[in-house]
C-alpha cells in the first residue's frame, strides 16, 4: 500500500575527494514528505488536496507557450497585484520561487560566519540548515509545554551577535499561533536594528481570535519582515512562488542575494489567475479549517493532548513510539510526516481520510 520513505545518505558514503566545508558534509539535505501510493493518503506535505482550479491551469497552459523566453525576473506583475492589496509600493515586495527560497535570502543578507540566528525550536526544519549554508550559527529556543514560541525566552536569547530571529506563525509542524499582543511585547523587548521574520506560511488558516497577522503590521516596525506563500491555501506548491513584505532597504538586500530568474514565467501567471479566484480557493481553505477543528475535537476526545493548531495539519505528541505510531498510519494508508522522537505531523487532507486516521490514533491512544 505504501512507497518506502526516502533514502536518507548512508553513514559509510565515502567521504568527498575535493575541499567542502565540513559543516556542509556533516549536513542532511531537506527531507521532503515521505509519498504515497495511489490507495494511500498523502497526508506528509502540509499540501492542498483539491486540484488546482481550471482558471490556473488554464494560465498555466498560456504561459507554457512562451517557455522559450525568460520570464519577467521581478515578477512585477505579481507584485503590483500584491502590493494594492495591502497598501505599500511594488518595490517593498520580493517574489521568490517559494517563501523558503526568500528565507534562505534573507538569512544570507543578514548573517555570516559569527552571527546568531534565533529561532523556536521544533519549528520549520528547514531554519538549521539553511542557518549553516549561510556560514551562521542557529540559537534554538525550546517551545512551551502548550507546543508554542516562548518569545520571552527567545528574546532573551538576543545577544551582540545575533542578526536574525525568526518566527513561524502558525508554527509548523505543532501548529499554535503566535499572540498580536505577545508579538507586539516581543518587538518592543528586541533591538530595533536587528531583522525580525514572521513566518505566515499558513496564516489564511488561522481562526483564533488575537493572533498576530502580518498583513495588519506592514510599515509598524521597520525591522520586520512578512514573510507568505501561495504553496498551501492557494494550491500553487508544485510551482513554487512565495513573497515577502519589508521596507524597501531590506528587499533590496534579499534581491541582492536572489538567483536571477528563479520564479518561472508558468508560476507567475498562476499566481494571477489564482488571485482572480481568491474567494472560490478561500471558500476551500474554511473547509479544511472545519476539518481541522473536526479532527483536534475527535482526537481530543480520544485522549491525546492536542496543541491548538491553526494551520492545515494537527500533531499528535507520540514521543519515542513516533518511528512505530507513523509505520501503524502508513500500513492503513495514511502517509504523515514523523519527527522521531517527538511525535507526528499530519496534513488535513480529503475528507475520505478522516474515518482511517481518527480509527489509528484511537488504537494507538490507548497505548502511548
Amino acid at each position: 500500500m505504501t512507497e518506502p520513505a526516502p533514502t536518507e545518505p548512508a553513514p559509510t558514503d565515502p567521504a568527498p575527494t575535493v575541499r567542502l566545508r565540513p559543516e556542509i558534509v556533516a549536513m542532511q539535505p531537506y527531507r521532503q514528505g515521505r509519498p504515497a501510493a495511489a490507495d494511500a493518503f498523502k497526508l506528509s506535505s502540509n499540501e492542498n488536496p483539491a486540484p488546482p482550479h481550471p482558471a490556473v491551469l488554464t494560465a498555466i497552459a498560456e504561459a507554457a507557450a512562451t517557455t522559450n523566453r525568460y520570464p519577467d525576473a521581478t515578477a512585477l506583475a505579481v507584485r503590483e497585484r500584491l502590493a494594492e492589496r495591502h497598501g505599500v509600493t511594488p518595490d517593498e515586495i520580493i517574489v521568490g520561487a517559494g517563501s523558503v527560497s526568500i528565507l534562505a535570502q534573507l538569512i544570507a543578507a543578514a548573517a555570516g560566519a559569527g552571527d546568531e540566528v534565533v529561532h523556536a525550536w521544533r519549528s520549520f526544519e528547514a531554519y538549521p540548515g539553511l542557518i549553516t549554508v549561510a556560514g551562521a550559527t542557529g540559537v534554538p529556543v525550546a517551545l512551551t509545554a502548550e507546543a508554542r514560541h516562548d518569545l520571552d525566552a527567545m528574546a532573551a536569547a538576543v545577544t551582540d551577535r545575533t542578526r536574525l530571529v525568526i518566527v513561524c506563525s502558525p508554527n509548523n509542524p505543532t501548529g499554535p499561533a503566535v499572540g498580536a499582543d505577545e508579538f507586539a511585547r516581543f518587538m518592543a523587548a528586541v533591538p530595533a536594528d536587528l531583522l525580525v521574520l514572521l513566518d505566515e506560511a499558513y496564516a489564511e488558516f488561522v481562526r483564533a481570535d488575537g493572533a498576530v497577522d502580518g498583513a495588519s503590521l506592514v510599515r509598524r516596525w521597520p525591522n520586520l519582515v512578512i514573510l507568505r506563500t501561495f504553496s498551501k491555501a492557494y494550491g500553487l506548491a508544485g510551482l513554487r512562488v512565495g513573497y515577502a513584505l519589508a521596507d524597501r532597504p531590506i528587499i533590496d538586500a534579499a534581491r541582492a542575494t536572489q538567483i536571477p530568474l528563479s520564479v518561472t514565467g508558468a508560476a507567475q501567471a498562476a499566481v494571477l489567475a489564482a488571485l482572480d479566484h481568491e474567494a472560490e480557493l478561500l471558500r476551500h481553505v474554511a473547509e479544511i479549517a472545519d476539518r481541522r477543528e473536526e479532527i483536534v475535537t475527535a482526537l481530543r476526545g480520544q485522549g491525546w493532548m492536542i496543541p491548538q493548531s491553526e494551520g492545515n495539519f494537527v500533531w499528535l505528541a507520540t514521543g519515542a513510539r513516533t518511528t512505530e505510531v507513523a509505520e501503524l498510519l502508513a500500513e492503513a494508508g495514511i502517509i504523515a510526516r514523523a519527527f522521531p522522537p517527538e511525535g507526528i505531523r499530519v496534513s488535513i487532507g480529503e475528507a475520505a481520510s478522516v474515518a482511517t486516521l481518527l480509527r489509528i490514533a484511537g488504537e494507538v491512544v490507548r497505548t502511548l
